[in-house]
């Protein structure tokens, strides 16, 4: 059985930056810091070497965006559908630190601020808001170097990072049931077979600290045996200040990332894959206030949300067979999480300061007394996943249909387990009768384990006049067992189909169009520790999307301008949707529960254009439009009260989302890059009609880059533009009344800081 203390190592100040250096963790980390020691004392002859770094020249250099997270690894433009794809240089040249520095930039994308970072996101308005509890079943898949961390990937650091790939709509064929809404792949470089080495540190405010380190090159004279060692540390205050604990802390972030691959080329026919990787986020979470403040705090027991994550991916290819290629990809991960929060957002004096009601038995009012409010809710976890997949896949020779098609075939399995421990813990006063408050702990742990089958296939025929017919098919199973101590237990299985149907047409070399139909389908699941009179909300169904996509991919001015445009219908039916009503017997406690909502209608386009104006200045942007609406549906909040979504917006589904930006780089060295990102307002919740506002974000980097080094003065959210990435309407202040009020959570106000870089071979 877990405990509910096992992770909560967050609560140390961090006021200086060896605040929480213990033996064990110098030992730990060490390495890193001596790595990037090394790494500048070796480079110290590369400062003098002032040479402008080499620019590739877009007229003769074009990069092939090619999408790993695809069966076959196809070019950008040759994919039937809508896929956005940030490189790595795009990645340093906006000095993204982490994904959630980039997600802003991505067409009809957006993430819900409920954790320290980023893991709860969607893709054309479909996918979670966040998961209290119950069994994980997420909506948008979430892989790094093919590891599954579907719902947990807040662990991803963008250091040393090939690209980030967001493929929208539902991949039934592909990946199944976590990506109804789409997939989000991070690709990390791979070893190589020369030697380079690199080093990275960032300072700025808010205390931030960044080391980073990489390595790379043979391990044999042979070059069979390559490697790949990357690590990061990144620390930094939070932007809040906690008034009552006298702190800047307490929303911390303490983030290590590390990754190690190794590649064997074990025959001319026989390759081998190896990726590690091990993050600990040991992070704060303190960011409500009853006041709204988006920068202080006033909670005596600040909230966690760490994750420790040690997982493992190897990928064997076999192409010694005449007709097909064999890959199998083998995954593992374990993951311990922590998340916590203060319930009441405040402190015992605080509300000792207040005046709450107290009546008699007659319940007529008798005068106040000072108010008693104190609040903690506690999940800790452990989720271990194994994934393992085996694909044949046609080369040149194995072409069936008179050589016209090319042919896939593979099987998957997963298991998912994961335990919890919950705590949820309330004292407050309930406007009643004397003694006047109210006093509750419950304890919650439970058991997951699900198990996925699927068989799938595909089929890519080149039909004459240039057009190819994609066709794809997956059958999965899953059946899962849940159980906790409230004595709720679950078995479910059930069988899903998903697929899609893609039209392509080559209109010339500069042109492709594409249709697209794609099934996707999340497993149905239960709805745990509701009260009696909900037995009607126990289970729900499996839902299933179809996804309607009309495309262009199109390159203008040979070849220096290209843009991607996709139109886009999407039917949901029997949509899962989070749903939540206050408990009448227990103002303090919500009742959450999945509903299905019938169906709804997502449609709408994105659009990104990259140019290369020159070899100096690239100018790139994206467009995203989206309306949605719920069919008839409503449900109850309260005793003859019911919240109609008939016809509304889907909640975190921004009509606009856009970006803009541009890099310049002389020939001398020197570099600049500004970009702008921003969404129109939506709904924070489907459970109440608030808002948030729309927002811009504009960020900027200067420097100077040399052949073997860089330096750089950076600034993000330059305009401390305060947006809300997440909101809650409800009641949480007893001297009130417990009144309903709007509370929000605002983004990263402006951070200004340096970066220096160094590489050498």
């Amino acid at each position: 059985m877990l405990n509910s203390k096992t992770l909560n190592s967050n609560t140390s100040k961090r006021h200086s930056p060896f605040s929480t250096i213990t033996p064990s963790l110098f030992l730990t980390r060490a390495p890193l810091a001596l790595a990037i020691a090394t790494a500048t004392a070796l480079s110290t002859s590369a400062f003098a070497q002032t040479d402008a770094i080499d620019k590739p020249d877009p007229s003769t250099e074009m990069e092939v965006m090619v999408v790993t997270a695809d069966f076959r690894s196809s070019s950008l433009e040759k994919m039937p559908s809508s896929i956005t794809v940030i490189d790595s240089q795009k990645i340093q040249d906006e000095s993204a630190q982490h994904f959630e520095d980039l997600l802003n930039s991505i067409a009809n994308f957006n993430w819900s601020g409920g954790s320290s970072r980023p893991k709860y996101f969607q893709i054309r308005g479909v996918g979670e808001q966040e998961q209290y509890q119950g069994a994980p079943n997420s909506s948008v898949g979430y892989i790094i170097d093919d590891i599954d961390l579907s719902g947990i990937g807040m662990v991803s650091s963008m250091y040393d990072l090939q690209q980030v790939e967001v493929l929208r709509g539902p991949q039934g064929t592909r990946y199944g049931a976590n990506a109804l809404a789409g997939l989000i792949y991070l690709k990390s470089n791979d070893p190589t077979d020369v030697f380079e080495h690199g080093a990275e540190v960032s300072l700025g405010d808010d205390d931030l600290r960044t080391f980073s380190g990489f390595s790379s090159g043979p391990l044999t004279d042979s070059g069979k045996l390559l490697y790949r060692v990357s690590l990061q540390q990144h620390q930094q205050n939070g932007y809040h200040d906690n008034l009552y604990l006298g702190r800047d802390d307490t929303n911390g972030r303490d983030e290590f990332s590390g990754r190690a691959k190794l590649r064997w080329y074990a025959t001319d026919d026989l390759q081998f894959d190896l990726t590690v990787l091990h993050a600990d986020f040991d992070n704060g979470y303190d960011v409500w206030s009853l006041t709204n403040s988006p920068t202080q705090t006033t909670s005596d027991q600040p909230g966690v949300d760490s994750q420790r994550t040690t997982g493992a991916g190897f990928k064997a290819t076999y192409s010694g067979a005449e007709t097909f290629e064999l890959t199998s990809l083998t995954s593992f991960a374990n993951t311990d999480h922590h998340y916590s929060y203060d319930g009441d957002w405040s402190n015992p004096e605080y509300w000792a300061g207040k005046q709450c009601d107290i009546y008699d038995a007659d319940w007529n009012s008798i005068g106040k007394l000072p108010c008693i409010y104190d609040a903690t809710w506690s999940k800790v976890g452990q989720r271990k996943t194994f994934t393992q997949e085996l694909r044949l896949t046609s080369n040149d020779s194995g072409k069936i249909f008179n050589e016209s098609t090319d042919w896939l075939l593979g099987f998957y399995f997963s298991n998912l387990q994961e335990d919890n421990s919950l705590v949820d813990y309330a004292k407050y006063s309930n406007g009643g009768l004397n003694p006047n408050f109210k006093e509750r702990t419950k304890y919650l742990d439970s058991t997951y384990d699900a198990k996925n089958y699927a068989i799938f296939g595909q089929l890519d025929i080149d039909i004459s006049n240039d057009y190819l017919l994609s066709l794809g098919l997956r059958l999965e199973n899953r059946s899962s067992d849940y159980s906790d101590t409230n004595l709720d237990h679950f078995s479910p299985s059930e069988t899903m189909w998903g697929g899609h149907i893609a039209l392509s047409k080559a209109l010339s070399e500069q042109h492709n169009a594409y249709i697209r139909v794609a099934r996707g389908y999340k497993a149905g699941g239960f709805n745990m520790t509701l009260p009696s009179d909900f037995s009607d909300k126990k289970e729900f169904n499996t839902e299933t999307l179809y996804n309607y996509e009309l495309g262009l991919k199109s390159a203008w001015l040979s070849g220096a301008l290209s843009t991607n445009v996709a139109v886009f219908y999407m039917d949901r039916q029997d949509q899962q949707v989070s749903a939540s009503k206050q408990n009448p017997k227990d103002i303090s406690e919500f009742i959450l529960f999945v509903d299905n909502a019938g169906s709804s209608k997502n449609y709408g386009f994105e659009i990104d254009a990259n140019w290369y104006i020159d070899s100096n200045l690239h100018l790139y942007s994206s467009v995203g439009y989206l309306n949605t609406a719920y069919g008839d549906y409503k449900y109850e909040v309260g005793e003859d009260e019911f919240m109609d979504l008939t016809g509304r917006d889907l909640a975190h589904s921004p009509h606009l989302t856009y970006s803009l930006g541009g890099t310049y780089r002389t020939n001398s060295g020197w570099f600049t890059n500004l970009n702008l990102s921003g969404k129109s307002e939506f709904y924070y919740s489907d459970s109440n009609e608030s808002r948030s506002e729309p927002y811009t974000i504009v960020n900027a980097r200067v420097g100077y880059e040399a052949s073997a080094w860089s330096a750089y003065l950076w600034g993000r959210n330059l305009f401390n533009e305060e947006y809300g990435v997440r909101g809650f309407y409800f009641g949480n202040e007893p001297d009130n009344g417990w009144a309903e009020k709007q509370y929000i959570r605002y983004g990263d106000p402006r951070q200004i800081g340096v970066t220096f870089n160094v590489k050498f071979m």
